[in-house]
C-alpha cells in the first residue's frame, strides 16, 4: 500500500511538473519540468522518511500543522491568482503542486504512526483492574520455557506482548545452521504457541519497531518505555540496562531463586560431590535446583553420596551458593573444641 502511494506521488508530481512547465513557458521545457516535479517527489520521499521515528504526540502535531498547511496553501493559490491572473490550467496546476506535498507527507506519517497507536483496550492488562502492567517478552524468556510454566499455574494472566522484531530474531535462530540454535530457535516457537493455548493469557503480535535504534535488547526497553510496560526476561546484562532507564523488569531468574527452599547454617544435607572446587580439595555438588554445593574438603568423596553442615548461604544476581563442611569433620571439630575448653 505505502509502494503504490509512492508511486502514485512520484508521477503525479511529475505530470505536474510537465503541464506547469508546457503552460507557463512552453512546450520544450515541458521535460525540464517533468524532471523537476520528479525531483521535487524524490526529496519529499527523503524527508518523509526523517518523520518515520516521531514520537506519536509530534505526528499528532504534525497532522495538525498538515491541516493549516493546506488551508494556507488553499489561500496562497487564490493570492497568486489574484495578483497574476493566472489561466484555469496554470491555477491548477499549481494547486495541485502545493496540496500534494503536504497531502502526502500526512498520509505518510499517519500511516506510519497508525501502526504504533493502540486504544488502551487493545491492551486489556493495561487497564485491568489489578492495576498490572503490560508485559514484553524478550526472546530469551521465551526459549527458556519457564515462564510458560508459570502462565500454566495461574499467577500470570492477560496480554503478552511480543514484538516483531523479537519474533523475526526468534525465527531468525531457528533457521540457524547451528543446530544448537536451530533446536532452540524451534523451542521458543513451540513455547509461543502453547502460551497462545494457555487459559487466561492473550498473546499479542505488535507491528511497532524503532529502525533507528540497533539492537534487540535497545528496542525493548524503547517499546517498555513507549507502552509504560515490563519487560520479562532471564537477561542479566538486558536486566541491568532496563533497570538504568527506569524501566520495570520481570526477572525469571530472580523468581527462581526466590522459590528456593530456604537453607539455614547449621542444617544438613546429603549431596554428591561432582567435580573440583576452586581451592584445593573443595568439592562442588548440585541440589536438584540447580544451587551449587561448595564442600570443604570434599573432593575424597568425589561422585559419593556424603552427609554435610551448611556453614553459610551466599546470594548473589547468578543464583545461591551453599558453603559446607562434610558432617563427620564438623562434629570432630566440634568435639575437639569443647574437649579443650574443659
Amino acid at each position: 500500500m505505502v509502494i503504490i502511494a509512492r508511486l502514485f506521488f512520484i508521477s503525479a508530481c511529475s505530470i505536474v511538473g510537465y503541464l506547469t512547465a508546457g503552460v507557463y513557458f512552453s512546450l520544450p521545457f515541458s521535460f525540464l519540468g517533468f524532471m523537476g516535479g520528479m525531483a521535487v517527489a524524490v526529496l519529499v520521499l527523503v524527508f518523509e522518511r526523517s518523520l518515520r521515528d516521531l514520537p506519536l504526540g509530534v505526528a499528532a502535531g504534525g497532522a495538525g500543522g498538515l491541516a493549516i498547511g493546506l488551508a494556507t496553501a488553499l489561500l496562497a493559490v487564490r493570492g497568486i491568482d489574484y495578483v497574476f491572473n493566472l489561466s484555469e490550467t496554470l491555477r491548477a496546476c499549481i494547486a495541485a503542486a502545493l496540496l500534494l506535498i503536504p497531502g502526502y507527507l500526512g498520509l505518510a506519517v499517519g500511516a506510519r504512526k497508525g501502526r504504533e497507536f493502540r486504544m488502551p483496550a487493545d491492551f486489556p492488562s493495561v487497564t485491568s483492574q489489578s492495576g498490572s502492567s503490560v508485559k514484553i517478552l524478550d526472546t530469551s524468556v521465551i526459549i527458556d520455557g519457564r515462564f510458560a510454566d508459570i502462565c500454566d499455574t495461574g499467577f500470570i494472566e492477560g496480554t503478552l506482548i511480543v514484538p516483531r522484531f523479537v519474533l523475526e530474531e526468534l525465527q531468525g535462530i531457528a533457521d540457524s545452521s547451528d543446530s544448537v540454535k536451530r533446536s532452540r530457535g524451534r523451542h521458543g516457537l513451540e513455547t509461543l504457541n502453547r502460551l497462545k493455548n494457555t487459559t487466561g493469557i492473550l498473546i499479542e503480535i505488535t507491528d511497532m519497531d524503532f529502525p533507528r535504534i540497533k539492537g534487540v535488547d535497545a528496542k525493548l526497553v524503547a517499546a517498555a518505555k513507549q507502552l509504560d510496560g515490563v519487560v520479562v526476561t532471564n537477561d542479566y546484562n538486558l536486566n541491568k540496562v532496563a533497570e538504568l532507564q527506569g524501566v520495570k523488569v520481570l526477572n525469571v531468574n530472580d523468581l527462581a531463586n526466590a522459590l528456593k527452599p530456604l537453607v539455614l547454617p547449621g542444617e544438613s544435607m546429603v549431596v554428591k560431590a561432582i567435580k573440583e572446587g576452586r581451592e584445593p580439595g573443595q568439592g562442588v555438588a548440585y541440589l536438584d535446583d540447580g544451587t551449587m554445593v561448595i564442600v570443604d574438603n570434599g573432593l575424597r568423596y568425589l561422585k559419593q553420596n556424603v552427609e554435610v553442615t551448611v556453614t553459610s548461604v551466599l546470594q548473589t544476581t547468578a543464583g545461591r551458593m551453599i558453603f559446607s563442611k562434610v558432617k563427620e569433620e564438623s562434629s570432630e571439630n566440634g568435639s575437639g573444641a569443647a574437649q579443650a575448653g574443659r
